[in-house]
């Protein structure tokens, strides 16, 4: 499998033959509780590092997605949007969020250290 990074607001990133899909950990997915909304950016939508690019709202709050890299928005998870309970449910599989064409990431954490952060 290959090697998640993760991101200091609670994303991940798998990239892949210069592709990265995107989610929100599992931890985001607790602190969040129940997801019942999630707004996605569009296919082919260039984004930046650190921008938002979409929302994802639960029976508690809003958070925002951020752009852990830049690049163009190559696919979007319709699945979530159709059914958001999937970020709870499996947050590092049929949960993902976007994936965005890469061909480098930014400097991640690992996930020790993501780890080592949320104590």
């Amino acid at each position: 499998m290959t090697e998640l990074r993760y991101t200091a607001d609670h994303e991940w990133v798998r990239l892949e033959e210069g592709v990265a899909t995107v989610g929100i950990t599992d931890y985001a997915a607790q602190q969040l509780g129940d997801v019942v909304y999630v707004d996605l950016p569009g296919v082919g939508d260039s984004v930046r590092t650190g921008q938002q690019i979409g929302e994802i709202e639960s029976t508690k709050s809003v958070g925002e997605l951020l752009a852990p890299l830049a690049g163009a928005v190559l696919e979007v998870n319709q699945a979530v949007v159709d059914a958001p309970e999937l970020v709870n449910a499996d947050p590092f599989g049929e949960g993902w969020l976007v994936r965005i064409s890469a061909t480098e990431l930014p400097p991640l954490l690992g996930e020790d250290e993501y780890r080592s952060g949320l104590s």
